[in-house]
């Protein structure tokens, strides 16, 4: 893989779950289930991946309660933004030839 391309971004299912919240509108949060169920994700190799972009600063976690239901809520964060969006150009670069 070239150096260009972020790791933590480059595998494929973190990929996916980048691309798919980067998706969202700033300030926009998806619940983990819907993300799950979007991505065809068990529970815990979503939370695998998830715990990865978390700790690079990529995702916002946000655990809650639904009444006496807890909920989770993922949110691509600004560093994640800016991350997605440099293995994006990067990546173009790559295919393009000029890297």
């Amino acid at each position: 893989m070239p150096d260009d391309l972020d790791p933590v971004i480059h595998a494929p299912a973190r990929l996916r779950v980048v691309a798919s919240l980067a998706a969202l509108d700033r300030g926009d949060e998806l619940a983990f289930p819907r993300l799950r169920k979007l991505l065809d994700m068990t529970a815990g190799n979503l939370s695998t991946h998830l715990r990865k972009l978390e700790d690079a600063g990529y995702v916002q976690v946000t655990k809650t309660h639904e009444g006496r239901v807890p909920a989770t809520y993922l949110a691509l964060t600004e560093h994640g933004r800016t991350a997605f969006a440099e293995y994006q150009a990067a990546l173009m670069d790559l295919l393009k030839g000029t890297r």
